[in-house]
């Protein structure tokens, strides 16, 4: 996808996450809204800066760089949310684009995608853009419904109730 594709997902995965971290629709869902889509769009931004050196979906747009931006924030304490604008971009490039990403470089230099998507010039590509977007969202609310669920029953199970 190209840069406005990228900020669109993060803008309404943000505007997503918002609300289903705090469902009230009042000033603590804007301000959640806000805590999350700034780091979020600069996440999803930044595997993109490899078009200006490197190898363009191959330095910046695989597994390790992820880990690290995952891991950054339990090592400086900041920075909480832009792994995900990364992960995001990687989903989008994945399932959104024709040609992928190389996941594995610089072990690997393959680019893996799905075979669902459109080119980056393609007059469908917001489309597409809003179909990944919208899966990412309910894959985050099952996660975010489902998992203390789980845990719930779990923990029953394990004490015996």
């Amino acid at each position: 996808m190209n840069k406005k594709g990228h900020v669109l997902n993060a803008v309404l995965l943000s505007i997503g996450l918002g609300y289903l971290l705090e469902p009230a629709g009042d000033l603590a869902t804007f301000e959640t809204i806000v805590a999350i889509g700034v780091p979020v769009t600069l996440g999803a931004l930044f595997p993109d800066v490899d078009t200006a050196f490197g190898k363009h979906r191959k330095t910046l747009h695989n597994l390790p760089i992820l880990v690290g931006f995952v891991a950054f924030p339990y090592v400086f304490g900041n920075l909480e949310y832009v792994w995900i604008g990364i992960l995001t971009h990687y989903v989008l490039d994945v399932a959104g684009s024709k040609r992928g990403i190389a996941l594995f470089y610089p072990v690997w230099k393959k680019e893996f995608g799905l075979p669902v998507g459109v080119t980056v010039s393609s007059k469908h590509a917001n489309l597409m853009t809003v179909a990944v977007t919208f899966g990412e969202l309910l894959l985050v609310a099952a996660i975010v419904v489902q998992l203390p669920r789980w845990g719930f029953e779990l923990g029953r199970l394990t004490i015996g109730a």
